[in-house]
């Protein structure tokens, strides 16, 4: 007689272990979801403010949003190819490991824990904490809860500090919980935006930009009307990609979280290029909605948003704006309900895959042992989710994560290069390995995106060098990090 429940595969390995073992629970709607997810935070609702003042050109602000989701579609495609293959936590880190060895894999998991994921997660939380000040107008940052010589903290970073707990704390309870919320706010904020985009089309009698945005639609010019040309334009173009690169970026935590994914092979390849795909289509179809309503070129001391146009929308804040064309004063709580979402379902996404990576490290023993521990209760790094969710905290209160943020597009475009690059690597290096997915247009598509990419950041060395010279840094500061934990790594078994 059988009894009347029965232990999984994963259960009786649990049983005879004591230890936790990752669950395979993410299905293809709920890696779509952390890609989308984790990509949309603040950024579409505030960046093409400054894309608009550097280009001049409508037609180049959508350039900039398009070609920052062409690149970022190009890798996801060659990321595919490397996801299929190795399946496992920590994606990225492990491409870079299996292609390039352990120092540059170190390096990425390195910049990723110091700045590119905890940084972006205290940003989130801090942009999730100003937009409730809409609301609540107590939460704001000049709003000083304590001060000890130059440091404040105020009440917004507290808002972000305790969103951070919740979120580390959720997903800590396990990959079941933190695949429902990250699913549930993902739908919610693209059928939101989509609803915007729509109620911008009919907006017919609104359309204060379209006239006036299509008489000087091509000539990229600079905030004193000079033209942009040659190799100047093509530097500027690069430093004002920053923006919606920035805003792009994050789509490749679902391989961080292979372990989890069911049918990897299939799932995750399908998963980034539906993300991908549809999170450029929203970007640029919301860009197209603030050229309609909203003049590009504008006044700073203009007294109403059409006067102020993209350019010098209040705080940036191009969202509000055009949703004010629409709706007229109650945009402003309309918009900070929909970044509130945003950020809030963003935040889940970026904390649910980061500590996937640390673990991979671990594991490798080249980061704290406990990292590499899996709760026997929860099937998750609890250990890595709370270094994490404190070192995200501790740059929430220091104020410090927006020059960061500035610093690691440059870090993060050379980790895609070195990673696409690994297609190369590994077809010379593992050909007989077997490939359920490979990349298309193999070698012109991974070629191009080298190209492309390194002509960006060309772009940002030849212009913005104090930021990829920081980069740079940055990436080199994890050295004597990898001194120390290689000198005494005993990776896991």
């Amino acid at each position: 007689m059988k009894m009347a429940m029965e232990f999984t595969s994963e259960e009786a390995l649990l049983t005879q272990d004591g230890k936790g073992h990752f669950k395979r629970a993410l299905g293809l709607v709920d890696s779509t979801a952390v890609v989308v997810g984790s990509m949309i935070g603040s950024g579409i609702f505030i960046v093409s403010a400054d894309i608009a003042r550097q280009m001049g050109s409508p037609f180049w602000l959508l350039m900039c949003w398009l070609a920052a989701g062409v690149l970022t579609i190009m890798g996801a495609l060659c990321y595919s190819e490397l996801a299929a293959m190795f399946p496992k936590a920590g994606g990225q880190y492990v491409f870079l490991r299996q292609a390039y060895g352990p120092l540059a894999a170190f390096l990425y998991g390195w910049t990723l824990f110091a700045v590119i994921q905890c940084g972006t997660i205290a940003a989130v939380a801090v942009a999730f904490a100003k937009f409730t000040g809409v609301f609540i107008p107590y939460i704001s940052n000049t709003n000083v809860i304590l001060q000890v010589a130059d440091w404040k903290f105020t009440s917004a970073q507290a808002l972000g500090v305790l969103v951070i707990a919740l979120h580390t704390y959720i997903n800590c309870r396990g990959i079941h919980t933190a695949k429902m919320i990250q699913t549930v706010f993902t739908v919610t904020k693209v059928g939101a935006l989509f609803g915007l985009i729509a109620l911008g089309l009919l907006a017919f009698n609104n359309y204060h930009g379209l006239e006036v945005n299509l008489a000087n639609f091509w000539q990229a010019s600079d905030l004193k009307g000079n033209p942009l040309q040659g190799w100047h334009f093509l530097g500027v173009m690069a430093v004002a990609m920053v923006g919606s690169l920035f805003s792009c970026d994050a789509w490749n935590n679902i391989t961080f979280a292979s372990e989890e994914v069911k049918e990897p092979e299939r799932t995750l390849p399908k998963s980034l290029l539906l993300g991908t795909l549809l999170v450029t289509l929203i970007y640029v179809l919301t860009n197209v909605i603030y050229l309609l309503l909203l003049p590009l070129h504008g006044d700073p001391n203009g007294v109403d948003v059409v006067s102020r146009g993209i350019q010098f929308a209040l705080e940036d804040r191009v969202g509000t704006a055009a949703a004010s064309v629409i709706f007229g004063s109650p945009a402003v709580m309309i918009m900070a309900g929909a970044i509130m979402i945003s950020t809030f379902g963003c935040l889940n996404g970026l904390i649910l895959a980061g500590s996937r990576a640390y673990y991979a490290m671990a594991r490798d023993g080249l980061f704290f042992k406990k990292v590499a521990e899996l709760s026997p209760k929860s099937n998750v790094p609890v250990f890595g989710l709370v270094l994490q969710g404190i070192w995200a905290a501790i740059l929430t209160t220091s104020g410090t994560y927006g020059n960061l943020l500035d610093y690691v597009v440059f870090a993060a475009l050379a980790f895609y290069v070195l990673t696409v690059a690994a297609v190369f690597i590994l077809r010379a290096k593992d050909a007989t390995r077997e490939r359920l997915y490979k990349v298309p247009m193999y070698p012109v598509l991974p070629a191009l995106y080298i190209v492309f990419a390194l002509s960006i950041m060309i772009g940002q060395i030849c212009l913005a060098p104090q930021y990829t010279g920081a980069g740079l840094l940055l990436i080199l500061s994890g050295l004597p990090a990898y001194w120390f934990w290689h000198g005494r790594a005993k990776p896991a078994n």
